[in-house]
C-alpha cells in the first residue's frame, strides 16, 4: 500500500432537510445547538460513527478493514484477537508485546489506523493518535427547532383497545429542523499516517466515505441528510506548506435569500484560488 507524503486539510458540508441530524440526549434528544447562537451542531463521533458504518458495509469487514467500535462489539475481545496471534504471543517483554499488539489492531482495523483508539483495558494494546481528525460541524445560520406530536392507531395490549374508542393515540414527539446547512473542518497528517500504517487506498475510502455515507444511513428522524461539498487542500510536503485556518478562510459560504433557507441553492459556495499559498492545490471531491 502506497504510504502518505502530503499533509491534507479539508472543508465538509452537508445539509438536512426536515430531519434531526444529531439528537442530543442530555436535551430530550433535540437538535443540538449553540446555546449562545443558535447554531446548530454535529458532533464529530457523530460524523465518525457514519464512516465506521459506511466502511464496514463496501469491506464487509474484509481483511485488514475490520472495525474495532461496532455494534454490539466487545472490545476486550478484539485486543485479545491481537494478543493471540502468532507474532504477538511469543514476545515475553511487556512493552515489546504491547507495541506489536498495537500494530495488529492498526493493520487489522480500519477505524483504528484511521482515527486512532484507546486500547488500554484488558490485554493492553496501548494507545493510538489517529491521523485524520475532524472538527464539530456548525451550521451557517442558526436553526429553528420543531416538534411534532407522533400518534398511532395500533395497540400494545387488548386494555388498550378497549379503551381506545377509534381515535388514534399520542406516543410521543419528534423533534426536526426545517433545514440547515452544516460546514465541518478535517485535518489529515502524513506523519501520524506513517505511523498507524494509513495508506493511499484508505484516504481514497475516506473520501468515498464522506461522498457517500448518508445515503447508508437513512433513518425517518433524519429526514433528508447530503453530502453537498467537499473541499480538499493538499500540501505537497508531510510536514504542509501553510496554516490550516487561512486556507479555510479561503472558502467563502454566502446567502443568497432574503428569506430563510430551505435548500443548498440559497447559498453560494466560492474558493479563493487565486490566494492559495506556494504549495497548496485544492480539488472540490464533491
Amino acid at each position: 500500500m502506497a504510504t502518505m507524503n502530503n499533509r491534507f486539510d479539508f472543508v465538509y458540508m452537508f445539509d438536512v432537510q426536515d430531519g434531526n441530524p444529531n439528537g442530543d440526549p442530555d436535551a430530550g434528544n433535540l437538535p443540538r445547538i449553540d446555546a449562545e447562537t443558535g447554531m446548530g451542531l454535529v458532533t464529530d463521533v457523530c460524523l465518525k460513527r457514519k464512516v465506521r458504518n459506511y466502511v464496514q458495509i463496501a469491506k464487509g469487514l474484509s481483511d485488514g478493514f475490520d472495525i474495532f467500535i461496532k455494534e454490539k462489539a466487545v472490545l476486550n475481545d478484539e485486543i485479545d484477537k491481537a494478543h493471540d496471534d502468532s507474532e504477538v504471543k511469543g514476545i515475553k517483554d511487556a512493552k515489546e508485546k504491547t507495541a506489536a499488539a498495537r500494530r495488529f489492531m492498526c493493520k487489522n482495523y480500519y477505524d483504528i489506523r484511521t482515527f486512532g483508539a484507546v486500547m488500554s483495558t484488558g490485554k493492553n494494546a496501548g494507545q493510538v493518535r489517529g491521523p485524520i481528525q475532524l472538527t464539530f460541524a456548525r451550521s451557517v445560520d442558526a436553526i429553528a427547532t420543531a416538534e411534532h406530536s407522533i400518534t398511532r392507531i395500533a395497540v400494545a395490549t387488548p386494555g388498550e383497545a378497549e379503551k381506545q374508542n377509534g381515535e388514534n393515540h399520542t406516543m410521543g414527539r419528534k423533534a426536526t429542523i426545517p433545514y440547515g446547512l452544516y460546514v465541518c473542518h478535517g485535518f489529515i497528517s502524513a506523519n501520524l499516517a506513517r505511523q498507524t500504517g494509513f495508506s493511499e487506498e484508505d484516504l481514497q475510502l475516506f473520501w468515498e466515505a464522506l461522498k457517500n455515507m448518508f445515503d447508508m444511513d437513512r433513518s425517518a428522524a433524519r429526514g433528508l441528510m447530503s453530502a453537498q461539498k467537499l473541499v480538499v487542500f493538499k500540501h505537497d510536503s508531510v510536514l504542509g506548506n501553510a496554516p490550516a485556518n487561512k486556507l479555510f478562510d479561503l472558502v467563502k459560504v454566502e446567502k443568497n435569500t432574503d428569506s430563510a433557507p430551505r435548500s443548498f441553492k440559497d447559498y453560494n459556495v466560492t474558493i479563493d484560488k487565486d490566494a492559495l499559498p506556494s504549495g497548496v492545490t485544492v480539488e472540490e471531491l464533491i
